[in-house]
Formats: C-alpha cells, sequence, structure tokens
C-alpha cells in the first residue's frame, strides 16, 4: 500500500505518495542528482528528503543513513558506466580495436559527464569500497573491458587477459582524471581526447 509522506518546502508542506520500494528509488535518485551537483561532501540526508519530497525520517525504512544511501548510488553509477560501455561497444565487431577503443571513449565520457561521481564511486567518499556490493558492481563494469579482451584473444587464459586490459584500463583511467582536471587543456589545448584513447589503444594492443 502506499504511504504519505511529507517534507517542507517553501514553507508548506508538501504531500507525495510513494509505494514501498518507490520511495527507496526516490532517495537515491535525489541523492543521485545531489552528488552531480554538490558531490558526495556536499549535502546531508535532510537535503535529499528535501529533494525527494520526504519527511526526514522516512528514508531511514531503507537505508542506515547517509553512507549507506551514497553506497546504492555508488552502486548505480557503476551501472550506468558499465551501460554506456556496452552501448558504445555495441556498434563495433566483438574484440576488434574499435570495440576497445569504443569502451575506453566512453568510460572518459562518463567521468566528463559525471564528475563529481566519478570522483567519488574511485575514492572519494571514505568507506564506500568497503561495501561488497560496490565493489561488486565496480568489478562488474571492468568486466566489459574483460569481455572484449577475451574475444580479441580466443582462448587466452586469465593472467593473459588481465595482462592486456590492466594497460588499457590504467590509462583511460588516467586519462579520465588528466580530463576532468583540465591537464589536457592547459598543455594542448587543442588535444582531442577520443584520438588520444585510439592511439593508445592499437598501441598498448601492439604491444
Amino acid at each position: 500500500m502506499p504511504t504519505a509522506e511529507t517534507a517542507p518546502a517553501g514553507g508548506a508542506r508538501r504531500k507525495a505518495q510513494y509505494h514501498h520500494g518507490d520511495l527507496k528509488e526516490a532517495m537515491i535518485a535525489a541523492a543521485y542528482a545531489l552528488v552531480l551537483e554538490r558531490g558526495p561532501d556536499g549535502f546531508a540526508m535532510a537535503d535529499a528528503c528535501a529533494a525527494a519530497g520526504v519527511s526526514r525520517a522516512a528514508p531511514y525504512r531503507h537505508f542506515e543513513g547517509r553512507e549507506d544511501l551514497l553506497k546504492e548510488v555508488a552502486i548505480r553509477a557503476f551501472g550506468r558506466l558499465a551501460a554506456s560501455m556496452r552501448a558504445a561497444k555495441s556498434d563495433h565487431p566483438s574484440g576488434s580495436i574499435e570495440a576497445i577503443a569504443a569502451v575506453g571513449r566512453a568510460y572518459v565520457a562518463f567521468a566528463m559527464a559525471e564528475r563529481n561521481i566519478f570522483r567519488m564511486i574511485f575514492g572519494k567518499a571514505a568507506g564506500l569500497k568497503e561495501h561488497p556490493e560496490v565493489d561488486a558492481a565496480g568489478v562488474g563494469a571492468f568486466e566489459v573491458l574483460l569481455e572484449e579482451i577475451r574475444a580479441r584473444y580466443p582462448g587466452a587464459n586469465a593472467e593473459r587477459v588481465m595482462n592486456a586490459a590492466l594497460p588499457l584500463w590504467t590509462f583511460v583511467h588516467g586519462a579520465s582524471f588528466l580530463e576532468i582536471d583540465g591537464a589536457y587543456a592547459r598543455f594542448k589545448p587543442d588535444q582531442d581526447i577520443d584520438t588520444v584513447i585510439d592511439a593508445a589503444t592499437r598501441g598498448l594492443l601492439s604491444a
């Protein structure tokens, strides 16, 4: 059954109807938007409640506290990252250099589009990596690259796959932070990051 929750807004109290699961998703969506705007340390639980239009007590049916809410945001973020990489590679033959480069370009594009989220899931929010669900979601995103490496080298053992994947991931991860920190723009303002990723992918796979 739906439950009525209220939250202050402009001096008045708004009423919002939520099913049991909807309240949880509304809070996660509100927190996700707040992290995008302010970073993981830029808002309180009360801000997320206000953004979702619920009372300050309501979310504790689903979350132990703010860190628990951020955990769910991180899980969603890794899911979005994985989905964007899968979509990017779908236009290319599996295991091709083009598909692997597309995965890298999507990784950096996600970092650029969701900078505060990207910083959070890779270490900005203390304690997130200790959650098994967050770790599993991160591994799931990395698996997108591993799938393409396996397709490129059929029959390769796990060590060979990892040895090929890690330099690629290391490069695009570092490139993501260089791009969102403005380092490329500082040293080479006309540099096209996609061109850099394509060239690095070919070079690393050739090596």
